[in-house]
């Protein structure tokens, strides 16, 4: 979820005389901070070498330990691409790269061909097109669903604006669809802190693409979720695909074997492997540093 975003929703519980637990911030890449220009116009992703994101040589250090290490990849527009990897093997890192939240010591990472993100800063990332999904989902449980994606709406985010706000028939139209899509549909008017994990999951997921991302990273979605929820978590990435790009970073291989075309293994900040789960499983040093035998 946007920074900008959750300010947003801080002053709206603030009114109601709501408590909201903020987020502090920290990450396993230590929330180093990334200072940068600040982003005037939102430029267009351009896509049309067929990549909407670009890591290359990327690598840092925190107190001497290389969390990335000449790390290179990159997504194709409406790709669904699965990461996984050991614990410490620098998955959130590399997403705390692409978001602004964390500077590289060294390296290139672009949005599109053009979109040079180490020159933005975390919330400009995101109006640029990129969403993020911690593990752990943040919504604000004293507002309903509706609230929640009403609030994530890319409007005008000022006090009188939000007052005075009120839905248009598109907007409306839209919201109901993304309710359809992820599965909330029938709990519209529930406070969202009633929901089970999996569909607070799902909301965070609405609320992200109410904000028109080009771009999703999503980490360890399914984690504490039953086997119905992955099963419906599974339909919904399949459904997103296509219309947006996705990094999944998860360990259920079951999960992974249903959603994915092309994984990449990490290890020790780089890539280790990279192709269908069949072939990255039968290759040697992805069994030997993290499948086991």
């Amino acid at each position: 979820m946007t920074p900008d975003l959750l300010d947003e929703g801080a002053q709206r519980l603030e009114r109601s005389k709501a408590a909201l637990a903020a987020r502090n911030g920290h990450t396993e890449s230590g929330g180093r901070s990334a200072g940068f220009s600040r982003l005037v116009t939102s430029p267009e992703v351009d896509v049309t070498h067929g990549r909407i994101l670009y890591l290359e040589d990327v690598s840092v250090s925190f107190d001497g330990f290389k969390a990335i290490n000449k790390l290179s990849l990159d997504i194709a527009p409406g790709e669904l691409r699965c990461i996984i990897g050991p614990n410490g093997a620098g998955k959130t890192t590399m997403m705390d790269i692409i978001t602004g939240k964390t500077r590289p010591d060294e390296g290139s990472v672009f949005f599109g061909s053009t979109i040079d993100l180490l020159r933005y800063r975390e919330s400009d990332i995101a109006q640029l097109g990129i969403g993020r999904k911690f593990q752990k989902p943040t919504v604000f449980e004293q507002l309903t669903v509706f609230e929640n994606l009403e609030l994530a709406l890319k409007t005008n985010k000022g006090v009188k604006a939000s007052m005075f706000f009120r839905l248009d028939s598109a907007q409306s139209d839209r919201l109901a669809e993304l309710l359809h899509t992820i599965h909330l549909a029938e709990q519209v008017n529930r406070l969202a802190g009633n929901l089970s994990h999996g569909q607070k999951q799902w909301l965070e997921i609405g609320m992200l693409l109410m904000q028109d991302p080009k771009l999703l990273l999503l980490d360890e979605p399914v984690a504490g979720m039953t086997d119905e929820e992955t099963a419906r978590t599974a339909e919904l990435f399949l459904t997103l695909k296509g219309k947006h790009s996705l990094m999944v970073v998860e360990h259920d291989m079951s999960f992974i074997r249903t959603i994915s075309e092309i994984v990449t293994v990490l290890c020790d900040g780089s890539v280790l492997a990279q192709g269908t789960l069949d072939q990255v499983q039968a290759d040697e040093r992805v069994i030997e540093v993290y499948l086991g035998r």
